[in-house]
């Protein structure tokens, strides 16, 4: 076996995650946690995630260069060949590295790979991708039709703006932890630390970072002084409890979706003394909940179970809660720049059982809340399925439900609730609803 060095060991690691999920349906998230913990430089998990993200948004551009280029056709026996090919295309297009790192690395790496016969081919790519350059982008070239279609007609005067959104890299955005730090404090520490970040004057614990960074990097972050979240994220959190609103501390409240825990925790960090049950169908992903609670501090303040929340018979006490969240699963089309794979990976069908998972989420939950209780709902969707519509069909069928309208900070406004799209304010693309439960007459 060829010994490798960092740089040919960070372009096998990409090539090894494209080919998992551009040619046997993994997802991206996933198959990072894999590959990345392997890698001890922090700067070649940031290379490995930068190429991948690249390579995926640009996939169409580099698919249609392969046709024009290679006489014979890549087969099936050459997946892991594209996937490599995309990860050399990627470092000169999109990362613009230098040529001659970019094109040694990936070489070696053929090579390296068990592949020296074809490490000849990959250079006279590489070189030719050098000269040559690629087809123009066009971000619709990565979307499936029928998506694209639906996003189309939901959103006629902003599809390109979306579609362009979705295919550029989003800043960092942090949520500064008020039981630690204020935000302005915090700004300060990273200004120290040579990081720029600038605040929302919509989001009261948000800090934005431009640059791409390690969380590594971030001052305090191991000790809970800060987290990952965007903004759109953050702003949940204002929707179920604005700052002169409710709930109010000591109250019972129910997280339906909570993993990965950042909304929970947000919660908790502004008022620790909120009597939070988090619930999540995936113990897996629970366990990770558990993790990002105690970093910042708040576990203790929450009840975490493995359930469905659609069945409140396996899992509910018969307290009514003073306010719920439900972060429904959804399509996730709001943040494609973040998980480029989701328009390799999502089918029609998909969308309908989602929907339809959504609707027993509301059913299930509302009947857990006490009169006067106030739900939140929201999706990182951008479809009206998904959105508006599901909440007018809820009401029509809930005659105790009425809206609670939210201002326009929240986005544009759809239906009873309101819709953020991808990279307004240079935010994910998300969906709110606010509902409060009439008393009986």
């Amino acid at each position: 076996m060829t010994q490798t060095t960092h740089g040919t060991a960070s372009r096998l690691a990409a090539a090894r995650v494209l080919d998992a999920v551009l040619h046997r349906g993994r997802s991206l998230k996933g198959e990072f946690g894999t590959e990345l913990p392997q890698i001890a430089d922090p700067r070649d998990r940031a290379l490995v995630e930068a190429i991948c993200f690249a390579a995926l948004r640009n996939r169409a551009r580099y698919a249609a260069a392969l046709t024009a280029w290679v006489p014979k056709p890549l087969g099936r026996g050459d997946e892991a060949l594209r996937a490599l090919l995309y990860v050399g295309f990627a470092q000169l297009d999109a990362l613009k590295l230098p040529a001659h790192a970019a094109v040694d690395a990936t070489v070696e790496a053929a090579r390296a790979s068990g592949r020296a016969h074809q490490a000849g081919m990959v250079n006279a790519l590489l070189r030719r991708a050098q000269r040559e350059g690629f087809p123009p982008a066009d971000p619709a070239q990565v979307w499936p039709d029928w998506l694209l279609a639906e996003v189309r007609r939901d959103w006629p005067e902003h599809a390109d703006a979306i579609l362009d959104a979705s295919a550029a890299p989003a800043p960092l955005w942090l949520r500064v932890n008020r039981l630690n730090a204020t935000r302005d404090a915090y700004l300060l520490r990273l200004q120290d630390a040579g990081i720029a970040a600038t605040v929302h004057d919509a989001l009261p614990d948000a800090l934005r970072i431009e640059d791409s960074l390690a969380v590594t990097d971030l001052p305090g972050f191991e000790d809970g002084v800060a987290s990952v979240q965007d903004g759109a994220a953050q702003a949940v959190a204002d929707a179920l409890a604005p700052p002169a609103g409710s709930p109010a501390s000591g109250q019972r409240v129910l997280d339906a979706c909570v993993a990965p825990g950042g909304k929970a925790a947000h919660l908790l960090e502004r008022d620790p003394g909120l009597r939070l049950l988090a619930l999540d169908i995936d113990s897996r992903r629970l366990r990770r909940t558990a993790e990002t609670l105690r970093r910042v501090g708040v576990d203790a303040a929450v009840e975490l179970k493995a359930a469905d929340a659609a069945d409140p018979a396996a899992w509910w006490d018969g307290v009514l809660f003073d306010a719920a969240l439900i972060d429904a699963p959804c399509s996730a089309t709001g943040i494609v720049r973040r998980q480029p794979d989701i328009l390799l990976h999502r089918r029609p069908g998909d969308i309908d059982a989602l929907v339809a998972t959504q609707a027993r989420l509301l059913d299930a939950v509302w009947t857990t809340l006490a009169p006067g209780g106030l739900l939140v709902y929201a999706t990182c969707s951008i479809l009206r399925r998904e959105n508006a519509d599901q909440i007018d069909a809820f009401l029509a069928r809930t005659p105790d439900a009425s809206v609670e309208p939210l201002d326009e900070s929240f986005g544009h406004a759809a239906g009873a609730g309101r819709q953020r799209l991808p990279g307004e304010d240079g935010m994910d693309g998300f969906f709110y609803a606010r509902l409060r439960k009439l008393a009986p007459a």
